[in-house]
């Protein structure tokens, strides 16, 4: 599978990765796996479509993380 980390995510982890998808993965194991804590995580794609935590991941998926986006 494909993961891709923006703006703050990013820091200190890598822009993109290739990762072997074991069965079973969720999008969840990967926001531990890469210590991303609740509520930086705001905006989660799985293949273009917005996803949850929970999702079940397959190896051909692309997952993208966003974290909360602020402006004014």
């Amino acid at each position: 599978m494909t993961i891709k980390l923006f703006a703050m995510l990013k820091h200190g982890r890598f822009d993109t990765a290739q990762r072997e998808c074991l069965e079973n993965t969720t999008i969840q194991n990967i926001l531990d796996d890469l210590a991303i804590p609740p509520g930086e995580a705001a905006i989660i794609f799985r293949n273009g479509r917005h996803a949850a935590p929970k999702d079940v991941l397959q190896d051909n998926d692309a997952v993208s993380i966003f974290p909360p986006i602020g402006g004014g």
